[in-house]
């Protein structure tokens, strides 16, 4: 019996047919059940469509090739990126199977950099909703909106924004509900949580941006943003509200401001299953990259100084990932793991008497002003010269930040130094993969925050890896949604990580990334998903029934429940009880 057939009694089960609740041209507008022109006869009998379809039945992939040409034609990203959109509100199946067939050309179209286009630009390019809009002036209506995407079963994965910081291009207000949808249909794409099973949230408390507010045809609600105590009451009615409406729901938010980000996770991580991507999806990634990179260079976790360049979320959530790891399998006290890790932000390394200039996040990896004698001075090249890091990681924004001089002096301490300019987009990288191959003699172990091509050093064409997010927070999710766990731990995204790192290349030949490619993404997903629900039974936090114990038969359960791009039979749901 096949694995599909074997778990088809299970809610999210891919096998079988559909019951399907419309007709007609109501059946052709819903894009969950659409096919278009690939209703076969019986189908178009069935449902009332005869006449209102060319007669030819055609295959998904004939579809497909149709699709790809007439995307192909668009002139500009932004133009490909507004097709798509209507693509996925048309036909869900097509959609999602046209970029499973051109992940690796398309992905930048649906995620960044091109949606951060759309995101800008949302008020003008806007044709129809998608997504929950819930406002600060109206909360006492967050229950009968939420009320509108299903009862309690039918939600298994919420993204949340409120939209303040965007993909590096800052607050884009009402703008931000792409930002959720993006996500979305990443979690789709690389690990099949069910389209119909998501929602999509913006939490509209205004926008700081003037160029939106003085926008006459801006959508969302136009003033400055309200903060304090009534965004905190916000953000935790909506949260409640959740919870009690569907509380199986996994929440991720995603692109809050620096001074609400942290906050919010440190608040609820305790309480209910979370995440916040720009934290620990960011954190997980650069940390699978880095103990694939260690295990090449022989290098013990527990021994390690890592010099961090851009203490923001992203920085802040690296360092919290990496010290969080060193804790569980070194054996230490979190403080202990954490002066392992320096962090560098605009005022140079943070010291203690930065004082209230700290966030709560930075003021973890404070170093004591003691140990920072007068006169060491705290830019980069004189932490560098001071530290002698094993690993420099850059999410600054800084372009070229690191010199020549400053990788020539790690270089000189380390027999492999580490290197990750990780900065987003490609312009405001740190550094050039082949400028620290040439710096280090071809030491370097390198991998970035943008898609690079090969670099070629005495003979030898070395593959750069992406620390892109999406080869791991889909896993993650798809292992707190399949487990129902409680809580999203330290101790699972340490499994999630150590699932990523096994799949290394680089760990089979040096010369090839530090991590999987985004193809292979979708059997990632599997092992990281199934290392986070081993970890869920083992600290008691699954609240699932009937979780296979076998790793053999728990993949087959996993992937019986990964939602695929293909048309499945349709039955009349007014015939079936």
């Amino acid at each position: 019996m096949s694995a599909a057939y074997k778990f088809q009694h299970l809610a999210r089960s891919i096998s079988g047919p559909l019951k399907c609740p419309f007709k007609g041209e109501t059946l052709l507008y819903n894009a969950r059940f659409n096919k278009g022109s690939a209703f076969s006869d019986n189908e178009r009998e069935v449902f009332k469509l005869n006449g209102l379809l060319p007669p030819n039945v055609q295959t998904l992939n004939e579809q497909v090739q149709r699709a790809y040409e007439q995307y192909s034609s668009r002139h500009d990203d932004l133009a490909k990126n507004t097709f798509m959109a209507s693509m996925k509100v048309q036909n869900e199946v097509l959609y999602y199977k046209l970029l499973q067939t051109h992940i690796k050309e398309m992905f930048s179209i649906i995620y960044t950099p091109t949606e951060g286009d759309a995101i800008q630009n949302y008020s003008r390019l806007f044709r129809r909703p998608e997504g929950c809009f819930l406002n600060i002036r109206d909360q006492d209506s967050i229950e009968e909106c939420l009320a509108n995407y299903g009862n309690v079963e039918e939600v298994d994965y919420i993204v949340v924004s409120d939209g303040e910081e965007i993909l590096g291009i800052g607050d884009q207000g009402i703008g931000a509900i792409l930002i959720s949808v993006a996500k979305l249909v990443i979690t789709t794409l690389c690990a099949g949580i069910h389209p119909a099973r998501q929602l999509p949230v913006v939490l509209d408390c205004g926008t700081n941006n003037e160029d939106l507010l003085n926008d006459e045809l801006y959508m969302g609600l136009r003033q400055h943003r309200i903060e304090g105590k009534q965004y905190d009451e916000f953000v935790d009615k909506f949260i409640q509200t959740a919870r009690r409406r569907f509380p199986k729901a996994y929440i991720h938010f995603e692109d809050f401001g620096l001074h609400n980000a942290r906050r919010i996770l440190d608040k609820y991580q305790s309480q209910i299953s979370c995440f916040n991507d720009d934290i620990q999806g960011t954190g997980c990634v650069t940390l699978a990259a880095m103990m694939a990179a260690l295990q090449i260079s022989n290098m013990e976790l527990a021994d390690i100084r890592v010099v961090i360049f851009g203490a923001g979320t992203a920085g802040t959530g690296i360092a919290d990932q990496i010290a969080d790891t060193i804790a569980t399998e070194a054996h230490k006290a979190k403080e202990e793991a954490s002066k392992q890790i320096w962090c560098i932000d605009k005022p140079g390394l943070l010291v203690k008497s930065l004082g209230d200039q700290l966030t709560p996040a930075q003021a973890n990896f404070a170093r004591e002003d003691s140990e920072w004698a007068e006169g060491n001075g705290r830019d980069l090249i004189s932490v560098i010269q001071r530290v002698k890091p094993h690993v420099l990681i850059g999410t600054s924004t800084k372009p070229n930040a690191f010199t020549e001089e400053i990788i020539r002096e790690m270089a000189k301490h380390v027999d492999r130094p580490i290197v990750f300019p990780l900065s987003n987009p490609t312009r405001l990288h740190e550094a050039q993969p082949k400028d620290l191959y040439e710096w280090t003699n071809g030491r370097a172990l390198v991998a970035t925050g943008s898609p690079f091509p090969p670099v070629e050093y005495e003979g030898i064409k070395y593959d750069i890896a992406e620390c892109n997010n999406s080869t791991c927070f889909p896993g993650i999710g798809l292992g707190a949604v399949l487990s129902r766990s409680r809580l999203m731990s330290k101790k699972m995204l340490v499994s999630a990580v150590e699932a990523l790192k096994a799949r290394s290349p680089a760990l089979v030949d040096p010369s090839k990334p530090l991590l999987p490619d985004v193809e292979d993404v979708r059997e990632i997903s599997v092992d990281i998903a199934a290392a986070v629900i081993k970890c869920s039974i083992r600290e008691g936090l699954a609240q699932e029934e009937g979780i296979p114990v076998d790793d053999s038969e728990l993949k087959e359960w996993i992937r019986a429940q990964m939602w695929e791009a293909k048309y499945r039979p349709l039955i009349k749901a007014w015939d079936v009880e």
